[in-house]
């Protein structure tokens, strides 16, 4: 004979300790593999403790009320199915995560069933007696347990009744009708991907974000795009409201140089950039890759739109040359139709600010003596805090709505 120590399982998601509220044994009592001995309360839900072994229980820790710190012993149980002198927990008997699993009433007391003499299956609308570890098996398996005959005291659903159940070549049907889904597929970040994922990390840990949101009322640039649109030459790309932006942000950038500059948070540097290199976020297979449109301050609307398609397909087909995908100064972030009404993008670090573009809609919008359906487009920009105040975000903005709004004033050199 050997004695088992089962100490306090870690039930995960951070608990230190929790209350004791049940003993379902006493000492003396003779406990079989899976039985529950006892139920204790974090603070999030009442989990059961299973007997990891069979054999007789000869001491418990604790009473109903106190706390149990993870690790400390509960119960001792004298059991013929380990060797040597004294035993621990071992290393793979786990428990569920509190949020997992519900409390479950006391099992009534009573004899255990003779030899090959089942307990009628539970009722349909009664909880089944059973473990967590063969609860969790269940699941896995896609077994209902209301349908199974527990073999154990009161009932209880063992290992044993489901390695019964699984060699009779039967499933449950679950309430629905529908087969439950239990895989998961791992995948490892690898590659851009991972990339991404430290870049967007560097961006939310070391940049205070500050998001403005302004409404633009498009509807005259929408109607000068579209003429243009139709008496562009053969050669010429068609131009999206991105080039109207980019020629925007390089007249407003001229008078707030602060916008288009990239900080050296280690050296404490601050770098205003005379060039104008404008990032585009675009998505592709890979994932969000930012090409670059390179001093925008020195093309035209057409030479824009010609240059941000060109990058934009070469990142796509992964083409884009090392120096296409880096040194952008500012950058612009648009999902087009999916943009949503409001988002709040992160700053493509080390700039400082980034434009998210939101979707057009037709909304109605009072004249002064009546509403008018007119086109509306919001902008919703992030600064970085540590460089930018919020007034002088605001006023970026104002400038740039302003120029959206009367585009006429976007070819006037000043």
């Amino acid at each position: 004979m050997a004695e088992f120590v089962l100490k306090m399982p870690d039930v995960g998601e951070g608990v230190a300790e929790a209350e004791l509220v049940e003993w379902h044994v006493k000492p003396g009592d003779v406990v079989r593999e899976d039985m529950v001995l006892a139920a204790v309360m974090t603070d999030k839900a009442t989990i059961e403790i299973p007997a990891p072994v069979a054999g007789t229980v000869t001491w418990i820790a604790v009473d109903v009320g106190q706390t149990v710190a993870v690790k400390a012993p509960l119960v001792r149980i004298e059991t013929e199915e380990i060797s040597g002198e004294a035993a621990e927990t071992p290393a793979n008997v786990t428990m569920p995560a509190a949020s997992e699993v519900a409390k479950v009433p006391k099992p009534e007391v009573q004899a255990a069933p003779p030899p090959l003499q089942s307990v009628p299956p539970n009722a349909p609308l009664q909880k089944p007696l059973a473990s967590p570890a063969v609860r969790r098996r269940a699941l896995d398996a896609g077994i209902d347990l209301r349908q199974l005959a527990g073999s154990g005291p009161a009932g209880r659903i063992t290992h044993d009744d489901i390695e019964t159940f699984l060699a009779a070549g039967t499933r449950a049907p679950t309430p629905s009708g529908r087969n439950r889904k239990t895989a998961v597929e791992e995948i490892k970040i690898t590659g851009l991907r991972r990339r991404i994922a430290e870049k967007m990390a560097l961006s939310v840990s070391r940049i205070p974000h500050i998001t403005y949101v302004e409404e633009i009322d498009v509807s005259d640039l929408e109607e000068l795009r579209a003429k243009m649109n139709a008496a562009r030459r053969p050669e010429q790309t068609k131009l999206t409201i991105l080039p109207f932006l980019m020629q925007a942000i390089v007249k407003t950038v001229a008078e707030q140089p602060a916008m288009n500059a990239t900080f050296d948070d280690a050296a404490g540097v601050i770098s205003r950039h005379a060039a104008v290199h404008i990032g585009v976020a675009t998505q592709t297979g890979a994932g969000l890759i930012v090409p670059v449109v390179r001093h925008a301050e020195e093309r035209g609307i057409w030479e824009c739109a010609a240059e941000l398609s060109r990058v934009a397909e070469a990142a796509r087909t992964g083409s884009a040359q090392r120096e296409e995908l880096s040194g952008s100064t500012i950058t612009v972030s648009s999902l087009g139709a999916l943009g949503g009404i409001a988002s709040t993008p992160l700053i493509n670090h080390p700039e400082v600010a980034i434009i998210g573009v939101n979707k057009i809609v037709v909304r109605p919008v009072w004249d002064g003596s009546q509403f008018v359906p007119r086109k509306m487009m919001n902008l919703s920009s992030s600064f970085d805090h540590r460089i930018i105040d919020g007034w002088d975000a605001a006023n970026f903005i104002q400038r740039i709505k302003a120029l959206l709004e009367t585009p006429a004033l976007i070819f006037i050199e000043s």
